[in-house]
């Protein structure tokens, strides 16, 4: 039966959601950005993704985009809120301020309909909304999308979690399996804090996983080992595997860095010891490389990409900005390479031409190396050990 669905935020989560609900359901996707506003409505993906883009071109979809909850939003059936939840480093908590405003507005309507968030938030807020809001139509249902990736891994999930007492919950697992090809994918139902906490111990654990291999990565490096064959060792035990064990400057994007941050603030007075050294061991890596760097001395140091992965445009919490930045205090000069112009023209100096680039540069930081440096390799410093994200 054909639904309408209001989602909030129009990010790789709001955006991929609504694309593929859009195939079989009427979406209305709000979000203040008027640009990819009138980017969606023309039919163009605001975000960079090619599957998503060939989904759109394909397929006949009901989607609109608008900013104007009044008018488009009302009335639906879902409420799907995938708003930012950016860290507050000053408040050592995410902010929600635009997960509860959505809440809000949604409420103000009068609606019995169920409200799901994907927003990522602090564990136990969720429940805290259905409180202060006096309902159980407020649940919580996590994300697990790869940057470069979101439509297929929304067509395939690794598995599906809802957390709620809602009576509805079920009906809105099964809208997420009816638009997913692989039908064997495992749904969990469960408490709202708990699948809140999934979330956070998920990012938090590849957190882990990352700041594992790239220890070992230094520890490699300092002592002249090869870094490849300790890895590939180490992975061919079944109980290691050999997924997301490639070495970089450090993890970043989106969601690690504030989801550790955030888990590690939920445990409070709880004692740990290995969720904050998680979030020290990506500090130490980032000044490990940057001292590296600055031993040898370079006078122009150049940096081919500032997106932390290949077919990515984001480079938020990046852990290039972070060696940027202490070479910079090194009065070392940064020159960039970055095709895609979202980035802040004036504070460093962009290089549009790749082959100006390496000729300038004296040494050039690739997180995740190209064949467009096989040239200059010799002037390349990577941890890109495998080639791959």
């Amino acid at each position: 039966m054909n639904k309408k669905i209001t989602i909030f935020g129009a990010g790789y989560v709001g955006f991929s959601l609504a694309v593929l609900l859009s195939s079989k359901h009427h979406v209305c996707l709000l979000d203040p950005n008027q640009k990819k506003i009138s980017m969606i409505n023309n039919q163009k993906s605001p975000i960079d993704d090619t599957d998503i883009q060939n989904y759109i071109d394909k397929n006949d979809l009901d989607l609109i985009a608008s900013s104007d909850f009044e008018n488009i939003g009302n009335n639906s059936d879902f409420y799907i809120i995938a708003t930012p939840t950016d860290f507050n480093e000053y408040r050592n908590t995410f902010d929600i301020s635009s997960v509860e405003n959505c809440i809000n507005s949604v409420i103000k309507t009068g609606t019995k309909s169920l409200i799901i968030i994907k927003s990522t938030v602090p564990i136990g807020f969720t429940e805290q909304m259905n409180k202060k809001f006096f309902t159980d139509q407020i649940i919580f249902s996590p994300e697990f999308l790869r940057e470069g990736h979101a439509l297929h891994d929304n067509l395939h999930p690794s598995r599906i979690i809802a957390g709620g007492n809602s009576s509805q919950i079920d009906t809105f697992t099964s809208l997420l399996k009816n638009i997913a090809l692989e039908k064997n994918t495992e749904s969990l139902t469960m408490r709202s804090d708990e699948a809140e906490a999934v979330k956070l111990f998920s990012n938090s654990y590849l957190a882990l996983r990352v700041s594992f291999f790239n220890e070992l990565d230094t520890y490699a490096l300092e002592n002249n080992l090869n870094t490849e064959d300790i890895i590939k060792g180490v992975s061919l035990d079944a109980r290691i595997g050999s997924g997301y064990n490639n070495p970089s400057f450090g993890y970043g994007g989106y969601c690690l860095p504030k989801d550790s941050k955030q888990l590690l603030s939920n445990y409070g007075n709880i004692p740990q010891d290995l969720i904050q050294s998680v979030i020290k061991s990506n500090i130490t890596r980032k000044r490990f490389l940057s001292d590296k760097i600055i031993s040898l001395a370079p006078n122009v140091v150049g940096i081919f990409r500032l997106s932390m992965k290949k077919g990515s445009e984001n480079f938020k919490s990046s852990a290039i900005l972070e060696i940027i930045k202490n070479l910079e205090k090194n009065k070392i000069k940064i020159i960039i390479y970055e095709p895609i112009q979202n980035f802040d023209q004036e504070r460093w100096e962009f290089i549009s031409s790749l082959e100006e680039f390496k000729l300038k540069s004296d040494i050039i930081l690739a997180n995740r190396y190209s064949d467009e440096l096989d040239d200059v390799k010799d002037k390349v410093f990577t941890r890109d050990i495998f080639e791959e994200n």
